[in-house]
């Protein structure tokens, strides 16, 4: 992880680069109806906006334009409208409708919506090479991904809860710490397909991020993760 993680100090903020496995396919996926009716998969969304990337085609959208569309989640739906706020190659910045975001979006991506959408990455029978020491996996599309490091004597050295636009993390040594995820990009390499995420960490640790990370743990499979573990990340945040 160390030759992970590059700090940067600013005179602001505090951030980290991370750099975290990236599963090959989403189920997560926003039809847009442009004309073409393209299909982009959905990177990463949160209650107010969401990051897109076009896989096959050419991306006809500009900024500040109205975008209109579908998104797709396992069986569930909901039509959405919003503005294009960027445009880099294939990928989309898009801000949902105002009045998306009072209800229909935390429905859509509501705690019960995302934990049925999680699966065991480490169990999931597909040839996904795992980092060294990432013991444990658990990835519900766009919306929310746990990590659990372990040490070499099998202690876990540190786990990390990415819940759409923020995260929530504990690491041994330095305890617990949340913040902001400020950006996500694809990372190609030789040998694997990455995310790089930059997080904002803040000074002290956000209630309402912890609450919402409690949630998640509690209402995780008991198939998913050994009961032990469970009871760890609810120990290590507070719940």
């Amino acid at each position: 992880m160390e030759g992970h993680l590059n700090l940067i100090k600013t005179d602001y903020k505090e951030t980290e680069k991370r750099i975290f496995p990236r599963f090959p396919f989403t189920y997560l996926t926003f039809k847009a109806n442009s004309g073409e009716d393209q299909v982009f998969e959905v990177l990463n969304i949160s209650y107010t906006g969401m990051q897109v990337s076009l896989k096959n085609g050419g991306c006809s959208f500009k900024p500040d334009s109205t975008i209109k569309g579908d998104l797709h989640w396992r069986g569930a739906s909901i039509s959405i409208e919003g503005q294009v706020k960027w445009v880099k190659g294939q990928r989309l910045g898009i801000a949902f409708e105002e009045k998306l975001t009072v209800e229909a979006i935390p429905s859509f991506l509501s705690i019960e919506n995302i934990v049925a959408g999680m699966r065991p990455v480490h169990d999931s029978g597909l040839d996904i090479e795992m980092p060294n020491n990432l013991k444990y996996w658990l990835r519900a599309d766009g919306p929310v991904e746990v990590f659990i490091w372990e040490h070499n004597d099998h202690e876990t050295s540190r786990f990390q809860i990415i819940m759409m636009d923020s995260f929530v993390e504990w690491e041994d040594g330095k305890g617990l710490r949340t913040g902001n995820v400020i950006n996500k990009r694809n990372v190609e390499t030789p040998l694997n397909a990455e995310d790089e995420y930059i997080f904002e960490i803040e000074q002290s640790c956000d209630e309402e991020k912890i609450k919402f990370a409690s949630r998640i743990i509690a209402h995780i499979p008991e198939n998913f993760l050994p009961e032990a573990v469970t009871r760890f990340l609810s120990m290590k945040i507070g719940a």
